[in-house]
């Protein structure tokens, strides 16, 4: 305390920050620590070089701080030291100081958090006075946490708002100890907590609400600044910090990649342990799935629960209710651990319509700039039309894919990819995989690998205050999450490039790459399996196949092409049917015990399809030749052609089983993925094609066709197990439209060059055949389902139109007219503002004119902190225009200038413009809003959302 009493704030600070970089080692160390120990208890004692390489691995984190604060001191500033000013913005007038503390996570990092601190910090300012920190919430986002949001102010002075238009918004949640952990890991304490004279910060101002867009253009031109600013000092401490900012990249790489194989090894190995659970346990360590316990086919070691409770009615039927009875069990826990991570959305964030009738009703003015303008004439008041019903969605359900490509392309989805939900959908999945149900880990894995990335993106603020930069990372990472999904590291990164990632420049493939390759390697070492494969259906094929069988492989392809479209459009109409159903669509829980209860009944008395779906992959594509096979492989692998029908109908009743639990299963609120359950049915398909032409070989041997194939008298030339995993690639192109990536991944699988034209061929002719039948892919359909704002720019339609069919007329209540007077009044802008929020343009603008001329437009988001910023907003008038007689020597702010928030430039079109212009713009440049005009003179503005809708009609009626 000082002499008057009262307490130092900085001093304290400073305290605590030394405070929590002594616990910060402690915790490093002893993470380190328990990492040796973990790999040495899971018996990896005969490795030892596997510890070390989790060591090196993880000295990035244990160094993170250190490097942060030495970087801080190179800079030759203080810890809390101003930013270089931005290019664009530093000849405007100085802003007001808004002082966010460290715990205002959601404002610059929407992607993590799934709610927002409030806790306001004052620092004091040798050249100015500061007056008390002002809280948000007059503006749309603080009636949402009025409830939760905490005002610190450390000046000890008050300040009071005048009320106006407030929207209504309901889903938000308290910061989760997860989010002030990584915050307090991370190095934001190092950027400013003011700003200098002159500067306004684009990082420090932007923040980005739910089902908004990423300002792209703008964290380009944020990023070249930063960059700019580092490269300006050329002594040696400048040279070391542009040598780190450059390895901060490869450092998240690695960590990702490191991390994502854990989070494989610790799935595969838990779930595998749980699957087996269902019928019995190991006597030598509950902790053994049934494998390990007995590595042969039978031991006493394994004791089945009929057995151990005295068979109460009988064997078979005490088996087979015990096997229900977990399989409710888990799927109904897998269910209520993704219903945690529910987030409702407002009917106002969804897709705008073409006449912009979502937010008002009554309105009919049209613009005049005749006599008129802003600062004299009063407002309409909104009629606001009844809201839709909010749109619920649960983050820890499904694969997760589609919503992955939805946030890379630039679109924001509150808690999808934050801490909780990586947890909570980590262990759902296991409980979700081991009920039995037709449903995979590959698809999730990509989902919390991007979790991952996004979460490590916090450790550098380069990554975690830049929304371009950070997906980056996470394309990266969601590459990783296939790359120990199906053992390819290759296959990820063409995953990322021709799937998830919406921009995907060069330096992004490599880091992509190198990701792949650390997480297949760690996983490599983990060795989950016990075989040293990094996933279970990694098979090889010792015998080349004919020339006479590329009919067969073609074939093969046509229907894995069919059934993957067709199973597209059955799970359409099963979620437009059976999920419509009041009751279910109000229980998610009751259709999951449905599907597990319909599971159960269906499965288990077929030794096929009780398998776990990555088991029955393998067994599907495995050749037939070596003594390595159990007792499932000799069921699928005939000795002699009288074997072959009795195999065609077990196999073909599989099908059936697992084509339509797969349908039934896709879309329920568990942690499920699509890919192997579609490669199973697909395998099973094509299992049954070869065994066709296996029993034709053997029934005509002496047929010129088969050609050499004639000298093999077992039929050996023939291996079913090259047409089942043709047939699985071919089928789950057919449901997801991959090419080149599945090709890549089925070489990898087999490590045979041989086989890389009949996959390519497969996959080819699949895709032309899905494409015909059904043109969108599974994850066009979940876009399109779920009203998710995605702008797919991979498939460019044929426009005929001009950007005036798409332009609203002009609303007066939309724009700012600065004709009579540069200055509007406060509660004007909170209208216009609110009829925006509305119309679910959050991310939208106000454009201002005079006399009819495009001068400039202003964002919402700093549209509505500027107003939140003023002491009275019941009489204040806001100054929208740069007026001559303002002293630019003085360093006092009148929080009434607004003109630092205006963009002077914004992109416009004219209105004749083709379509073409249109798309590309929005698509290429990722921007918000394009104003329009005509003969030089404004005539409206069109969002991209609303651009997004046009686009979705146009392919209806094409």
């Amino acid at each position: 305390q000082d002499k008057h009493g009262h307490r130092d704030r900085h001093l304290e600070q400073i305290a605590l920050l030394s405070l929590f970089y002594f616990l910060l080692s402690l915790f490093n160390s002893f993470i380190l620590f328990c990492s040796v120990l973990f790999f040495f208890f899971l018996q990896l004692g005969a490795y030892p070089y596997r510890s070390l390489v989790t060591l090196v691995l993880l000295l990035p984190v244990g160094t993170r701080g250190t490097l942060s604060f030495i970087s801080t001191i190179m800079a030759g500033q203080e810890p809390d030291g101003s930013e270089p000013p931005s290019p664009r913005t530093s000849r405007r007038h100085p802003p007001l100081p808004r002082n966010r503390s460290a715990g205002e996570l959601d404002e610059r990092t929407p992607l993590l958090t799934t709610s927002r601190s409030h806790i306001r910090i004052s620092t004091a300012s040798s050249s100015r006075q500061q007056r008390g920190t002002l809280s948000r919430e007059h503006s749309y986002l603080g009636l949402w946490h009025r409830e939760t949001c905490t005002t610190l102010d450390l000046s000890n002075n008050s300040s009071s708002f005048a009320g106006a238009y407030h929207g209504s918004r309901n889903h938000s949640r308290h910061p989760s100890w997860s989010s002030r952990l990584v915050n307090a890991l991370s190095d934001r304490h190092e950027s400013s907590m003011t700003e200098s004279k002159g500067t306004i910060f684009p990082d420090e101002r932007m923040w980005y609400d739910q089902f908004t867009s990423t300002d792209w253009v703008h964290d380009a031109i944020a990023d070249s600044h930063r960059v700019k600013e580092l490269r300006s000092r050329k002594d040696f401490w400048g040279r070391l910090r542009v040598v780190f900012d450059g390895a901060q990249g490869w450092i998240l790489s690695a960590l990702c990649g490191f991390i994502v194989a854990l989070m494989a090894y610790t799935v595969d190995v838990a779930e595998s342990t749980v699957f087996d659970f269902k019928d019995g346990h190991c006597t030598r360590g509950w902790y053994l799935n049934r494998k390990r316990c007995c590595p042969d086919i039978t031991c006493d070691d394994w004791e089945t629960w009929s057995y151990k409770l005295n068979n109460p009615f009988g064997e078979v039927w005490s088996s087979f209710v015990i096997y229900m009875a977990f399989v409710l069990i888990l799927a109904a826990m897998a269910c209520w651990m993704a219903l945690w991570t529910k987030t409702v959305v407002p009917s106002a964030y969804q897709l705008t319509t073409l006449d912009e009738n979502l937010a008002v009703d009554n309105i009919h003015h049209t613009y005049d700039d005749s006599n008129e303008s802003e600062s004299s004439t009063p407002q309409p008041q909104a009629e606001p039309k009844p809201e839709n019903p909010p749109m619920v969605y649960y983050s820890a359900a499904g694969s997760g894919v589609a919503e992955v490509r939805v946030i890379l392309s630039g679109f924001v989805l509150h808690g999808f990819l934050g801490a909780r939900t990586l947890i909570v959908k980590m262990v759902a999945l296991i409980l979700s995989v081991a009920s039995g149900m037709s449903l995979g880990k590959e698809g999730p894995y990509v989902h919390m690998a991007a979790c991952v990335g996004n979460i490590l993106c916090r450790i550098f603020s380069k990554y975690d205050r830049n929304d371009g930069k950070r997906r980056e990372v996470i394309s990266a990472a969601a590459a990783a999450g296939v790359a120990v999904a199906f053992g390819a590291p290759l296959g990820g990164v063409l995953f990322g490039l021709e799937e998830v990632s919406y921009f995907f420049p060069a330096k992004t493939l490599f880091r992509t790459f190198f990701c792949c390759i650390v997480a297949a390697l760690s996983l490599k070492f983990l060795n989950p399996y016990g075989t040293h494969k990094i996933v279970m259906f990694e098979v090889r094929y010792l015998v080349d196949w004919e020339y006479f069988e590329l009919v067969s492989f073609i074939f093969v392809g046509v229907i894995g092409g069919a059934l993957g479209a067709l199973f597209i459009k059955a799970s359409k109409y099963w979620a437009q049917s059976f999920r419509k159903i009041k009751l279910i669509k109000k229980h998610p829980l009751l259709e999951v015990l449905l599907v597990a209860l319909v599971t159960g009944l269906m499965s288990y008395w077929n030794s096929l399809t009780k398998l776990p779906v990555a088991e029955l992959l393998l067994n599907l594509a495995s050749p037939c030749e070596g003594s390595n096979i159990d007792w499932e492989e000799r069921a699928l692998c005939p000795g002699s052609i009288d074997e072959i029908p009795p195999i065609l109908s077990h196999l073909f009743v599989a099908l059936l089983i697992k084509g339509f639990l797969t349908v039934i299963t896709f879309g329920i609120k568990v942690p499920a993925g699509i890919y192997v359950p579609s490669m199973v049915v697909g395998g099973l398909m094509g299992r049954i094609v070869g065994h066709i032409v296996q029993w034709a070989v053997l029934r005509v041997p002496h047929w010129g066709i088969w050609g050499d194939c004639a000298f093999s008298r077992d039929g050996s030339c023939i291996q079913p197990g090259v047409y089942g995993l043709i047939a699985a690639g071919a089928t789950m192109c057919g449901v997801t439209r991959l090419s080149v990536t599945l090709a890549v991944i089925l070489f990898e699988l087999t490590g045979s060059l041989d086989y890389v034209l009949p996959f390519s061929l497969a996959i080819l002719v699949a895709k032309w055949t899905s494409d015909a039948i059904e043109p969108n892919s599974i994850y066009d359909l979940l876009t399109s389902m779920n009203s998710y704002p995605f702008l797919d720019n991979k498939h460019k339609p044929i426009f005929t139109e001009d950007l005036a069919d798409i332009v609203p007329r002009i609303r007066k209540e939309r724009i700012i007219d600065i004709t009579n007077s540069p200055v509007v009044p406060a509660t004007s802008l909170r209208i216009k503002l609110e009829l925006l929020h509305r119309a679910g343009e959050l991310d939208g603008g106000l454009p201002i004119v005079r006399h009819g001329i495009l001068v400039g437009l202003i964002p919402a988001p700093d549209l509505g902190f500027a107003l939140d910023q003023l002491e009275d907003e019941a009489t204040d008038l806001c100054l929208m225009d740069r007026v001559p007689n303002i002293d630019e020597d003085d360093e006092s702010h009148d929080p009434t200038d607004f003109t630092p928030y205006i963009d002077p430039a914004p992109v416009a079109l004219d209105i004749k413009s083709p379509m073409d212009l249109v798309y590309e713009l929005f698509s290429k440049l990722g921007l918000r809003y394009i104003c329009v005009l005509k003969d030089g003179r404004y005539a409206g503005m069109t969002h991209k959302k609303t651009f997004v809708r046009y686009m979705r009609e146009h392919e209806k009626h094409d």
